[in-house]
């Protein structure tokens, strides 16, 4: 799709496109339709990481919050959003050993009894080792650090989706 047919989508149809952009948050989509037109896709990608990073700090958790848990219960039972699936299952963590499957468990309920919110990283971008290291070494980590990282996590998605959409929508 290029920057003029983006700029004449009508409400519903970018909301439609580009409703899943940030994980299970819409009404984001919403409010960047408003800020159209957008000059290119950076501008597009801009107008999502300003609307984040506006947000106060329980806003952006509750971003975090829409998250699945990797490796989770929705991958198992395939009720992950078509993009997450496609993620989770590239950096292979639909093809887990029982004790990382176990592993991925325990850490992601120790991560969310710590923070109140899932762990975020872009899976699109690593691969089950690395997510396993990655979630062994920020459990560690102080709330407002961990919330930092995982919205910077966010914006990496949500790059990533963006330029999907765009090389492969109209």
């Amino acid at each position: 799709m290029d920057v003029a047919a983006l700029n004449v989508l009508g409400y519903e149809d970018f909301v439609k496109i580009f409703g899943n952009v940030v994980e299970k948050c819409p009404s984001i989509t919403a409010v960047v339709w408003s800020k159209r037109p957008f000059a290119n896709l950076s501008a597009l990608e801009a107008a999502f990481y300003e609307f984040i990073d506006a947000l106060p700090d329980s806003g952006k958790e509750g971003i975090l919050r829409c998250h699945p848990d990797l490796a989770g219960r929705d991958l198992q039972s395939g009720t992950l959003t078509t993009e997450s699936r496609e993620e989770q299952t590239r950096a292979g963590l639909n093809a887990l050993s029982s004790a990382e499957a176990s592993l991925m468990a325990q850490l992601n309920q120790d991560y969310k009894k710590r923070f109140d919110f899932p762990f975020v990283i872009c899976a699109k971008m690593n691969d089950k080792a690395t997510i396993l290291e990655q979630l062994l070494e920020r459990v560690g980590n102080d709330r407002a650090e961990e919330r930092e990282r995982g919205i910077e996590e966010v914006k990496k998605i949500c790059h990533l989706r963006l330029q999907a959409l765009m090389l492969h929508k109209l």
